[in-house]
């Protein structure tokens, strides 16, 4: 009894000899936890590390301000600038507009030559097209038709209009002079060191400091909401709503942005779209010709581009804040707001806090280039009906020639949609998107100065109301170490859009690197309630609780990541089961073998697992920069399980299955070291002379 229980107090001694070895030059580098990754590189710095692992975001859409309202005197305006009933006319006729248009163009294509002529033919090509297309299911009303009165299409319904703000359109912008005025500057100096808003027009630093604002006159600057008597029954919604449940538009669902949708285009929905195109005919498209006279020459130039029927609920609660591919848009509510709670369109220029709300028959009539988006059902279903609305007779090359740019960078030809994007931007320098796809252009050839510049000219217009450029504006400074201007652009972001998941993710990493792990937690945790399936945000939270000591938490956090995407899953898991093996440890210390085994086995097999999923992603070409990391950290982590294990069983006096383990170990890894290393100690205490000798002859081959 003695001799077997010095034989066991000799066999730890040489485990933790063991132990020391293998973690001699590993140990602060295994321990070491950094989001969402710990990293097992000779030499790395913790805290460069934590740096290096910044996520980055592209995709920049363009945003609207809420500033000057240009109808606040107005007899029909209230002191907050919304108005009742007020229509507006004066544009200039379709020829003048044509005229100028084809000027221009014409001024362009001596500069740029056959390419952008080329490319404008194709616009004319396209618009010619989709016009065509929608007639062919959408109605389309004939030229004779005359306009119906605006009492007769109103009745008692009334129409509330909210500005937009000096938003730059992206076509017809030449048709409208600028306004010129003043205000005081915001303490947001440009790229060059000066406050302005434009390369034409710039004021330098002085004791009061004014601002320069080129406020466009265009006449798209009101949403038109409307109140009061609905544009069709609830009976006549409901029943609207019950035809495109029978035509399977609840078992539709595709990705819009970072968030799912469900329902569908109008196209698949034929008996749906039959009542749409009465709605037309007997009021929308008549009411858009009352409403937006500027640009609506008749009733009979608009079209239907792109309509569809979607469903918010808490599965699906909302969309991304988006701009709309269409000169015009409406969206059509078609479910009483009592059978939800939330829902309501957020516009990101009147603040967080002012959800524009709408019962069942109203409707929201306003420019595309407005930006927007569908607040968050948390309860309950929302039915709406969008559409995209184009004019037959004025082309909108601007916004074809920016999505042509933009298709062009997936493909990837960044040239060509650099191009693209310069000949959208001659058409109309104040093309906020246009800016700020090239300036995605340049950020991917590293190019970040002039990105950067890109970035500030599009939020100079916009006098930095526009969450997605402040969030690329960021990540810019961020990749250029201007870490604290890098921060205080991601909080801009987030006054304009705190449920951006990404937004709140990345200052979460920023805040983090800078010791700030309270505040780094509370990102995460907007992070996942603005999107609970963002992987990385629970991963990485669920890394800083266990850098705390906090592993229960921890452990959650990784459960949670392991249910989400595909890439991240593997990693949670491989940190999960870091988790378990210091579990494991504490829990043999403290005398607990039995819970100790039951940890480490979960621990192994965790890894076993992430390990085939890191294969598959790696062998997918669509891994990350982060998988070869977490494929190269397996075989030190596997070899920790092996010991953890191996040293149980001893520990339980079963010499026999500790023998095992570390065959196992050797079996997988038979060119490491430290896994002969650990079989050769339990042969010696089980003086199994025989194996010693092949084992201390493979040792030998490595230099020992």
């Amino acid at each position: 009894m003695l001799n077997s229980a010095l034989s066991l107090l000799f066999l730890l001694l040489l485990f933790r000899k063991a132990l020391s070895q293998i973690q001699l030059s590993d140990e602060e580098r295994l321990e070491l936890w950094a989001r969402g990754a710990f990293n097992l590189d000779v030499g790395m710095n913790p805290k460069n590390l934590l740096s290096s692992l910044n996520p980055l975001k592209l995709g920049p859409v363009s945003k609207v301000r809420r500033e000057a309202l240009q109808h606040r005197n107005s007899p029909n305006c209230d002191s907050n600038g919304y108005c009742w009933n007020q229509f507006r006319g004066g544009a200039q006729s379709t020829l003048d507009f044509n005229e100028q248009m084809n000027s221009k163009i014409q001024e362009l294509g001596s500069k740029y030559g056959s390419d952008f002529m080329n490319a404008i033919e194709k616009n004319k090509q396209d618009h010619n097209e989709d016009c065509k297309k929608s007639c062919e299911i959408y109605y389309c009303a004939d030229k004779d038709t005359p306009l119906a009165p605006l009492q007769e299409l109103m009745g008692s319904t009334t129409i509330k209009s909210y500005s937009m703000g000096p938003v730059p359109p992206e076509d017809f912008v030449m048709l409208y002079p600028d306004e010129i005025v003043a205000k005081p500057c915001p303490d947001r100096p440009t790229a060059s060191g000066e406050y302005s808003v434009s390369s034409t027009i710039t004021l330098l630093r002085s004791t009061t400091r004014v601002l320069i604002i080129s406020t466009h006159r265009f006449p798209l600057d009101i949403i038109k909401v409307t109140e009061t008597q609905p544009l069709f029954s609830a009976s006549e919604a409901m029943q609207v709503v019950s035809t495109a449940e029978a035509e399977g538009v609840d078992e539709n669902e595709f990705k819009s942005g970072k968030y799912k949708l469900a329902g569908d285009w109008l196209d698949n929905l034929p008996n749906t779209r039959a009542w749409f195109n009465q709605q037309l005919e007997s009021t929308f498209f008549p009411l858009l010709a009352h409403l937006f006279p500027e640009v609506v020459s008749s009733a009979s130039v608009i079209r239907a581009h792109s309509v569809s029927l979607l469903k918010y609920n808490s599965s699906h609660p909302r969309t991304d804040v988006h701009i709309d591919n269409g000169i015009l848009a409406m969206t059509i509510a078609m479910t009483p707001s009592k059978d939800y709670s939330g829902g309501g369109t957020y516009f990101e220029h009147m603040g967080n806090d002012n959800i524009l709300a709408m019962d069942v028959g109203h409707a929201t009539l306003r420019p595309g280039s407005v930006r927007h988006g569908g607040h968050r059902v948390t309860d309950g279903t929302r039915y709406i009906l969008g559409a995209f609305l184009l004019l037959e007779d004025r082309v909108e090359h601007v916004r074809r020639l920016k999505n042509r740019g933009s298709e062009l960078r997936r493909v990837p030809d960044l040239e060509g949609a650099a191009k693209h994007f310069e000949w959208a931007l001659a058409l109309n320098p104040k093309c906020t998107t246009c800016l700020k796809d090239w300036a995605e252009i340049l950020h991917t050839q590293k190019r970040f100065d002039e990105a950067e510049m890109k970035i500030r000219s599009a939020l100079e217009l916009l006098e930095y109301k526009d969450s997605d450029a402040l969030f690329t504006l960021g990540v810019l400074l961020s990749e250029q170490g201007r870490d604290e201007e890098s921060i205080e652009a991601y909080k801009q972001s987030i006054e304009l859009n705190a449920e951006d998941a990404e937004l709140c993710y990345n200052l979460g990493i920023k805040l983090g690197a800078k010791g700030m792990v309270k505040d780094e937690m509370k990102m995460y945790a907007k992070a996942t309630k603005a999107d609970p399936s963002f992987g990385g945000a629970w991963l990485n939270w669920g890394t800083v609780l266990a850098e705390s000591g906090n592993t229960d938490d921890a452990e959650l956090m990784f459960m949670k990541a392991m249910q989400c995407e595909a890439e991240v899953a593997p990693k949670a898991m491989m940190n999960l089961s870091l988790v378990y093996i210091a579990r494991g440890n504490a829990l043999a210390q403290s005398g607990d073998l039995q819970g100790a085994m039951k940890v480490a086995l979960d621990a192994a097999r965790y890894m076993d697992e992430g390990k085939e999923l890191l294969d598959v992603v790696a062998s997918s070409g669509n891994a990350d920069g982060m998988i070869d990391r977490f494929i190269q950290q397996f075989r030190p982590l596997r070899l920790q399980a092996y010991r953890l294990i191996g040293q149980l069983h001893a520990g339980a006096g079963d010499m026999t299955s500790c023998e095992d383990e570390f065959r196992k170990a050797t079996e997988r890894f038979p060119d490491d070291l430290t896994a002969w290393k650990l079989l050769e100690r339990i042969l010696q205490v089980q003086g199994k002379q025989s194996d010693l000798a092949a084992v201390a002859a493979k040792i030998r081959s490595f230099g020992f």
